[in-house]
């Protein structure tokens, strides 16, 4: 089977768990016999020196990057904004991708066209004139309930309005776009559900993330004579830096005898400043996420929105740590509460869990000792990819009508 994949950004290196659910996948599907091109945008926000990712992009048949400007711009917000169009959507609408995209239709058949988040859907008019090919959607979030999310924790009135409106226009392009697709490839079970009661009617199938489990095998771990917490994300995602700062300002204060190690991309300095607490260490980008998850016992992922499958908690768990999250963080995760992670929602009770951890070593042990168990059941990456090719090679063995 021929697969190509479009993404809205160039999906290494593995920093963020976009980029691991993307590459996993890949990876699995070559394994499992396919040839897989890659299109990617190369964003002026994320942008990628292919010499330095050669090796990890070394599966696909063919890579293919087309440099994007997607920076934010005040005018170009506000002109979206009056005319109605979503925001979060044009910054992702580029010519010079549209062009390559259609020579490089021309020039392959190929039986899959998977976009990765639908921020690919200004392109699907092109697709369907120049391919034959299925096109899959693999929803890794559901897009307009991260940012209704962060509208309703938002106490600020100007903003909270603006906010509002950007939602509202993301909200009517998703749900407007649904039925264009051949097949949605949800990332959970909860989120195909969702889908299906904004009104998508076609192809379906829930394929989680999948991790090679070899990754997470006590790489080079040298953990820290004392009990330690970590907290990794990239923090120029809203969801993650909203969540830290929660635990930042109301349960950090709450919690006894453990150090918190901080690392994510682009941290901001607010977040800096906390460095100047004892106890409270800001690393900033780190080289390797996996030995800076390994080198700590504690993995804190303190999220109040988002949609989607955090990676992260999944990466934590396969790790043999014992995560504590709220329930915002393990949707789509169906993990048990006190047997293989910890789960807590005000800053009282989130806090009381990570003291019990702090002081409950043994048990904190097999906690983790759970959570890998549950990752090598339902998490791999290989199972998971088989899952998505079965599905894609019955579609593709009936008479099926695309949707325009």
């Amino acid at each position: 089977m021929k697969i190509l994949q479009l993404c809205k950004k160039f999906p290494y290196p593995q920093k963020d768990g976009e980029s691991i659910a993307i590459a996993n996948l890949s990876k699995s599907l070559v394994e499992l016999g396919c040839e897989v091109h890659l299109l990617a945008m190369n964003t002026s926000r994320h942008y990628v020196r292919l010499d330095d990712v050669q090796d990890e992009t070394s599966h696909y048949q063919k890579v293919y990057a087309v440099e994007v400007d997607n920076r934010l711009k005040p005018f170009d917000a506000l002109q979206n904004l009056i005319k109605g169009n979503s925001y979060h959507v044009c910054r992702f609408e580029s010519a010079h991708f549209e062009k390559n995209l259609k020579k490089l239709l021309s020039q392959e058949d190929y039986d899959v066209i998977q976009l990765e988040t639908m921020y690919l859907a200004p392109y699907l008019d092109i697709i369907r004139k120049h391919s034959k090919a299925i096109v899959a959607m693999r929803a890794h979030n559901v897009e307009h309930e991260i940012w209704e999310r962060i509208t309703e924790n938002t106490s600020f009135l100007p903003k909270k309005w603006y906010l509002s409106k950007l939602t509202r226009q993301l909200r009517d392009y998703e749900v407007g776009n649904l039925n264009r697709y051949d097949i949605l490839v949800a990332i959970s079970d909860e989120d195909l559900k969702k889908f299906k009661t904004l009104g998508y009617r076609n192809g379906a199938v829930s394929t989680p993330v999948g991790l090679d489990l070899s990754a997470y095998n006590n790489k080079e771990q040298e953990p820290e004579s004392k009990t330690t917490l970590s907290f990794i994300g990239s923090l120029d995602w809203q969801p993650n830096l909203e969540g830290l700062k929660w635990y930042l300002k109301y349960i950090a204060p709450k919690v006894k005898g453990a150090e918190l190690h901080i690392a994510g991309r682009n941290t901001p300095d607010e977040v800096y400043a906390f460095s100047r607490n004892d106890n409270i260490t800001v690393h900033g980008e780190v080289p390797d996420a996996i030995n800076f998850i390994a080198r700590h016992d504690i993995m804190i992922v303190p999220l109040l929105s988002g949609s989607g499958m955090r990676v992260k908690i999944l990466e934590g768990m396969a790790m043999s740590k014992t995560v504590i999250t709220t329930s915002k963080g393990m949707e789509g995760i169906d993990a048990v509460d006190g047997h293989n992670i910890l789960v807590a929602d005000d800053p009282e009770s989130f806090a009381t869990k990570v003291n019990w951890a702090i002081k409950n070593k043994d048990a904190n042990r097999k906690i983790g000792e759970n959570a890998r168990e549950f990752v090598e059941d339902h998490y791999n990456a290989k199972d998971v990819a088989k899952k998505l090719l079965k599905t894609y090679e019955y579609v593709l063995t009936q008479d099926y009508v695309t949707h325009s």
